[in-house]
């Protein structure tokens, strides 16, 4: 992983308080966990970092006295190591195989893959860019008897995981990879807790012979382990697998944020304990101190989440849209798609033409006029495909603009015709649709504006 260490050039600044340093370099960490390894318990390797900062007793992959010549990627020590180039990172969420002995760490994590993450730190621009790929996913191995992306791990480990996702993906280069054993996610959120997630519908699923019972109201809740658990692992209603893709996403922000308390300081060496037998990975230390510094500078704005967008085909299999895979590839991970076609070319063009956009527009408020009066206004300026969607029942105060493919440019415009709302880079929307509204009361202050 390309990483490089920085002299220092100034001291501290004595005016900075070791509080507020503190609660910047909480952030990284946090920022970081959360970004790289979500999922399914897919954040606890970051955890770790805490702890090797000032302990010697973990071993890296890679010695410590290797000479900095001979880790290509890597360069002298401690906090002075940095992000020089790009780095992406496949994070793999996997069901462990029964096994004892010798063998029952490397079985730990040689099960199927319900979560698949390929994760983007990227210096050039301090965005870190996430893309979920649902389990589900069609994909072609020549050699291999895998037809499925959450196949691939349990036939061939990381290496066959890798394959799946280059050949998925146009090569896309993949740098280093993390795998989370199942029990990470329970454990985690009962250390931190809880974690506040919104519920958007009541899940109710039963199967005896998992002994999972999935019992979730809707709206606002604090879930323990378990109870998070099943809201990651829902699969039941008409998205089946993609739903939960969504819901993972929420539970993302919700562990983000609850990391990102700095009540939950004191917790990490205990989260770091009791997390390590979880993980698989060959990061070395210096390269997650790495990422930590570079996640202290990147704007949590800039954090940016989607979904490889598709369709459901025969025997349940996702197939993923070319042309949306195309401008994901090319503008989140900077691979070029070999021989576009005419289609493809005219989509990953930066201005498409509005009437091939799908809008959905959602209402938050208690305004039901509020949604027509968006749909008029969008209508009137080109965006013929626009639709209504049944309210969220989720009140906000500000409108969300959902980047529901990855066409970042184009909501950047719309924002701008707009004149108002967040943009929010996550696959959370309507699934069909290029961009999702959900309108707040913001809009609604603007129509009462505007009637005066």
């Amino acid at each position: 992983m390309p990483v490089e260490s920085k002299t220092t050039e100034a001291s501290v600044d004595p005016s900075t308080s070791f509080s507020r340093w503190r609660g910047k370099l909480f952030w990284g960490m946090a920022f970081l966990l959360t970004a790289v390894l979500s999922g399914i318990g897919g954040a606890v390797v970051g955890l770790w970092l805490p702890e090797l900062l000032v302990s010697s007793s973990f071993q890296p992959n890679s010695p410590f006295a290797t000479p900095a010549d001979q880790l290509s990627p890597l360069l002298p020590s401690s906090w002075q190591y940095r992000l020089s180039q790009p780095v992406n990172i496949l994070v793999v969420g996997v069901d462990p195989v029964a096994a004892t002995g010798e063998d029952s760490r490397s079985n730990r994590f040689g099960g199927r893959s319900d979560t698949v993450l390929l994760v983007r730190f990227d210096p050039a621009n301090q965005t870190i860019n996430l893309l979920s790929i649902p389990r589900d996913t069609k994909v072609r191995l020549p050699d291999a008897d895998v037809d499925t992306v959450n196949q691939a791990n349990y036939f061939g480990g990381e290496k066959m995981m890798v394959a799946a996702v280059q050949q998925l993906l146009h090569d896309v280069p993949i740098h280093r990879y993390v795998r989370v054993s199942t029990g990470a996610l329970r454990e985690l959120v009962d250390l931190l807790g809880g974690v506040e997630v919104y519920v958007p519908q009541k899940m109710t699923y039963e199967d005896k012979t998992q002994q999972l019972t999935i019992e979730l109201l809707p709206g606002w809740q604090t879930l323990d382990g378990e109870k998070a658990e099943q809201f990651a692992r829902f699969r039941q209603g008409n998205l089946g697998d993609i739903g939960r893709v969504q819901r993972q996403q929420m539970l993302l922000l919700g562990l983000r944020k609850r990391l990102n308390d700095p009540a939950m300081i004191p917790r990490l060496p205990q989260v770091v304990r009791v997390m390590q037998k979880y993980v698989d990975t060959d990061l070395v230390w210096q390269e997650m101190v790495a990422l930590v510094k570079f996640a202290l500078d990147v704007d949590r704005r800039d954090f940016r989440m989607v979904m490889l967008p598709g369709e459901f085909g025969r025997r349940g299999y996702w197939l993923p849209d070319r042309v949306a895979r195309d401008r994901i590839v090319q503008k989140y991970f900077q691979v070029e798609p070999p021989q576009l076609s005419r289609q493809r070319q005219r989509y990953l063009q930066t201005n498409r033409d509005p009437a091939s956009l799908q809008i959905a527009v959602q209402n938050t408020t208690n305004h039901p006029q509020a949604t027509q009066k968006m749909v008029d206004y969008l209508q009137s300026q080109g965006f013929t495909d626009t639709y209504v969607l049944d309210s969220w029942q989720d009140r906000q105060f500000q409108t969300q603009i959902i980047v529901q493919k990855g066409y970042l440019e184009g909501a950047k415009a719309l924002q701008e015709l707009l004149g108002f709302g967040e943009i929010a880079v996550m696959s959370t929307g309507e699934l069909d649709s290029d961009f999702t509204i959900r309108l707040g009361e913001d809009w609604v202050e603007m129509m009462a504006e505007s009637a005066k």
